[in-house]
């Protein structure tokens, strides 16, 4: 007979954003399990995931409600300002012209003391949340564990285990990525296209200190990000032409900094590579539905978005965060948190939000990734005059912060 585990609430994905949601609703006091196929100690090695994660300073708070940002602080870069600009790469054909036009995004028009977000290592993130995790009674992690099936009826989900297990709760959240398999066996219909353009991700050091400063550089065939991190580091995210993107990547080490170098420029001083390069293709998707009976989607198997706003993580925190308010306040007056009814108080919540975020980053990249005469003159022009504009300028360094509309108790102001 198979061994049976009852919980509140299943979450299937044990990365960044299943490890967060797992922590955020025992601290509601749910009972947790979190499913994943992969070794725990595989994804805490640099090897899995050397990127860098933007956490927006309304993302923040709810790491430092749950404990956890004091971790994390010490190894966080700051971003106190961000800088765009639109130009092109310097070649053997031109030299890399630069717009007269910028947008400057300066913190202090917000808060003195708070910056607009920072930057962290994506294997610092996992080794805060995975030893919050061991360390918290009331959460179990099944890992390595594959999923064989998932059973769902009136009262109860079931997650059979590849193993034998079985896993029992009132409802499974899927954390389970961009590929959510939880999603396409509940028949949620996807909105998705791929984009011809492929995200290419180093980390440089450089000569000269970037002061908290995160620059975005929009080039014909996509932004090129400049991101601060701790020791004169800086986390590059290029966007490139797929076409393009496999002959750079190919490129040897001498080559291939010349290559950020052109892009770059000489602000920060000679720049060299520290650790791999990664890459992968960049996609839209959104959900049609974040719900189905018993099933909650958050992350990226809700919605992906183009990586030009970095606010694919800080989506998710938000997700997590208003889950955790819906489902304590059915669970308050009684309400069984998998029915539709609760859930769908979840979907009103989150989906506007990342429906028009989602759309928003799309026709940016579309509007800036191309060299289009008529375009860059008005997308120049667009960008000095919210330069010029106090109110608009705040506005987008709150939407850049997560800040903005209703927010869920974990991300609030303090008063």
């Amino acid at each position: 007979m198979a061994e049976t585990f009852q919980f509140d609430i299943a979450i299937v994905g044990g990365g960044l954003a299943g490890s967060l949601a797992a922590l955020a609703l025992r601290d509601k006091g749910f009972s947790c399990a979190v499913i994943d196929a992969q070794d725990p100690a595989v994804m805490q090695k640099a090897i899995f995931d050397g990127r860098t994660t933007a956490i927006s300073y309304a993302s923040a708070r709810v790491f430092k409600r749950l404990g956890l940002w004091d971790r994390i602080a010490p190894e966080a870069e700051a971003i106190r300002d961000i800088l765009v600009t639109d130009g092109r790469a310097k070649s053997r054909f031109d030299d890399g012209a630069v717009s007269t036009f910028a947008l400057h995004f300066d913190s202090r028009e917000l808060d003195e003391e708070t910056p607009l977000g920072w930057i962290v290592e994506n294997l610092l993130l996992r080794e805060t949340l995975f030893d919050a995790m061991d360390k918290t009674d009331g959460i179990t992690a099944f890992a390595p564990a594959k999923r064989a099936q998932t059973i769902y009826d009136a009262a109860r989900a079931t997650i059979a285990l590849e193993d034998g297990r079985e896993i029992s709760a009132p409802l499974v959240v899927a954390a389970d990525g961009r590929f959510s398999a939880l999603r396409s066996e509940a028949n949620i219909k996807v909105n998705q296209w791929r984009y011809k353009q492929t995200g290419i991700v180093a980390t440089v050091a450089h000569e000269r200190p970037h002061e908290g400063v995160a620059q975005e550089f929009f080039l014909p065939s996509g932004p090129f990000a400049i991101l601060p991190m701790t020791e004169n580091r800086s986390s590059l995210v290029w966007t490139e032409r797929a076409d393009a993107a496999d002959a750079y990547l190919a490129l040897d080490d001498a080559n291939f900094t010349q290559e950020i170098q052109n892009r770059f420029g000489d602000y920060l001083g000679a720049v060299s590579l520290v650790g791999p390069r990664w890459s992968y293709p960049l996609a839209f998707h959104l959900s049609q539905s974040f719900i189905a009976p018993r099933l909650a989607l958050i992350g990226d198997a809700a919605r992906a978005i183009h990586p030009i706003a970095g606010q694919g993580y800080n989506l998710g925190v938000k997700d997590i965060a208003a889950l955790v308010d819906v489902l304590a306040e059915g669970r308050d007056v009684g309400l069984d948190i998998g029915h539709l009814s609760v859930l769908q108080n979840y979907q009103r919540w989150r989906r506007f939000d990342s429906v028009s975020l989602a759309l928003g980053t799309d026709v940016l990249n579309r509007l800036f990734s191309n060299d289009i005469a008529p375009l860059r003159l008005a997308r120049d022009i667009g960008m000095s005059a919210v330069g010029k504009i106090a109110p608009l300028r705040q506005f987008f360094m709150r939407q850049a912060g997560a800040d903005l509309g209703a927010l869920p108790s974990l991300m609030a102001r303090e008063n």
